[in-house]
Formats: C-alpha cells, structure tokens, sequence
C-alpha cells in the first residue's frame, strides 16, 4: 500500500500509437509492480488532416480502444481508472469534438494534461526512479507532438518546460515522405531545433553533479542499439546514450527510408517514420542543455500520475493542475 493511498492505482493513457491501460501497486523496496495491463494498438498519427482535424476514423478508433480497454479494467476488478490523453489528441484543432464523442460512445471522458504538467509528472516520475538523495536532476523527454523538459532538486521540479519540438512534428514539418533526407535538409533540421532551443528563456542546463535521464520511448529506441549500461545508477540497471554515440548513430538513421529502418536495432515498425527526427531532436536537446550523456529511464508521465494516486509521491495541489477537457 502506498502511503496512505489506495493498494491500486489505473492509469489509461492514450496516445498517437496504443491506448494502455495500466494496473500497479506500490511494494517498498520493489517499487511500482505490474498487477494487469492492457494495450490496443493505435495509428493516430494518420488520422490527423492538413487542417490539424482528426478525422472520422481516428475518433472511431480512439473510440473503440477506450471501450475495450475500460471492458478490461472492469473484467479485471480494476479500481477507479485515471483515463487521459497525450499531444495528439491535445493539439488536435477538434480536440473538444474528439473528447465529446467519445465520451459519449463510451462514457469514459479523456482528460488531456498540459504539456508543463506532463513534464511535472515525468520529472517526479524520474526522481524516484533516480532516487530521491541523488542531487540536481535534468529531465529530457521527447513526445510525438511536444518536448518536456524539468529540473530540480526536490521531489517536485523547480522548473517545467513543453516544446513544440516533439519527434512526429518535426517529422510532419521537415522530414515527410519515404525518401531519405539530403545533407543539406539535415543540416537544416539542425540548424532549426538547434535556434528553437537557443531562444527558449531559462532553459536548463545539466548540473556537475546531477543527473540527466530521459523518459521516453523515443530515447529509449535510440539507446537499445548503441548505448551502454549506466555507470551512475545505484539502485536500478539502466542504459546510457551519450551525445557521440547518438551523432554516430544519425546517418545510419538518415541513410535508410522508413521502410529500411524497421531493419536496424531496436527501431519498431510504428516509430520508423520518426526515428530520425527524434534522433535529430535528441542530439540537440543534449547540446543544448550542455549534457554529454543522458541515463535512460523506463518512467514517465503515466508513471508520475501511478506514484501520485498511490501516494507513494505527495501530489501538488488540484488547483494547480490544470486539465482541459
């Protein structure tokens, strides 16, 4: 149980490649423990128009994989689920619309966190995944739609950033088709993220005697074929991407179209089509934040919101997080 929170937490996320469903407890010592899980694949990422519109299809897929996936919490006796959605229903312009109907069809209405507080909750996330005494820490996660970006000391971070640099986006804006990117595009790509993080006020540098980690799937497929086990990690096995294996690893992304990438390590056939740009965002998130290297962690968002409604993390008060929808 966690401390003087429920023995259960549910969490259902949905974003632009599954809608998961996700039942933990909180063991002293073991941490968060998978009780039940339940996932349904999701294509959203083609459902978006020009105009920013999710289409029909998109809303009757959402649809359907809150349906099941609420059929699955109840068949397992799951407590009351958290349901929430990330940036690609977020910045969709018919986000009010997705949210209604869905609703509606299912009875179950999506909450859709703010950027900031995703990063918020990523940060806590990574903080006791960290560990809580481990000093200053920098946290670095990139989405499709957006980026998240906290910092701190505490067990609530002291800053909180979200970016419109998330991997789909930039994939939308600079790297579309099936063809692979001449130099000179990537240089450009470069040149963009790297004036875009230039001009962002206050944004946080790696501290000497930090930690940076980074919470996201993005990250975690860039590392699985050239990082490293982590040197840093006390208490948990992680890996370890640093800035020279990352810039090592770019052409080999850049020389293969989408197709050719499912072939490489640890490139999944859903985020093929965004492998570069998230490989070309993380590069300059590292340079930017003056981080050689970043330990890569298995906790985020979902994790922060698991922790909090256990307790196992004290929450910040409801006033102060908004939610839309």
């Amino acid at each position: 149980m966690g401390r003087g929170g429920p023995e259960r937490a549910a969490v259902l996320d949905v974003g632009c490649h599954s809608a998961l469903l996700t039942v933990v407890r909180w063991r002293p010592g073991a941490g968060l423990e998978p009780v039940f899980s339940h996932k349904v694949r999701l294509r959203l990422q083609e459902a978006i128009d020009r105009r920013g519109r999710m289409r029909k299809a998109g809303i009757v897929s959402v649809q359907r994989a809150v349906a099941e996936a609420m059929a699955a919490a109840r068949g397992s006796h799951t407590p009351t689920v958290f349901p929430c959605a990330t940036s690609v229903i977020r910045d969709a312009s018919n986000r009010d619309q997705v949210i209604a109907q869905v609703a509606r069809a299912t009875g179950t209405r999506l909450r859709v966190l703010p950027g900031e507080e995703e990063a918020r909750l990523a940060y806590v996330a990574a903080r006791q995944w960290t560990g809580a005494d481990t000093g200053p820490l920098l946290m670095l996660d990139i989405g499709g739609g957006t980026v998240e970006i906290a910092s701190g000391r505490r067990a609530q971070p002291r800053s909180v950033l979200s970016l419109p640099l998330g991997a789909r986006r930039i994939t939308r804006d600079w790297l579309p088709g099936s063809t692979t990117p001449s130099t000179r595009r990537l240089e450009e790509v470069r040149e963009y993220l790297g004036h875009a993080l230039s001009t962002v006020p206050g944004l946080p540098v790696a501290a000497r005697d930090g930690n940076v980690v980074a919470c996201s799937k993005t990250f975690e497929q860039l590392a699985r074929p050239v990082g490293t086990p982590s040197r840093r990690r006390r208490t948990h096995a992680g890996r370890q991407l640093t800035l020279s294996q990352l810039r090592r690893w770019i052409p080999v992304l850049a020389g293969a179209d989408p197709v050719r990438r499912t072939g490489l390590p640890g490139i999944s056939r859903h985020r093929a089509g965004q492998a570069l740009a998230g490989a070309l965002v993380a590069e300059a998130l590292l340079k930017a934040c003056e981080a050689e290297s970043v330990d890569i962690c298995p906790w985020s968002t979902r994790e922060g919101l698991l922790l909090e409604h256990l307790g196992v993390v004290s929450a910040v008060p409801r006033h102060a997080l908004p939610l839309v929808g």
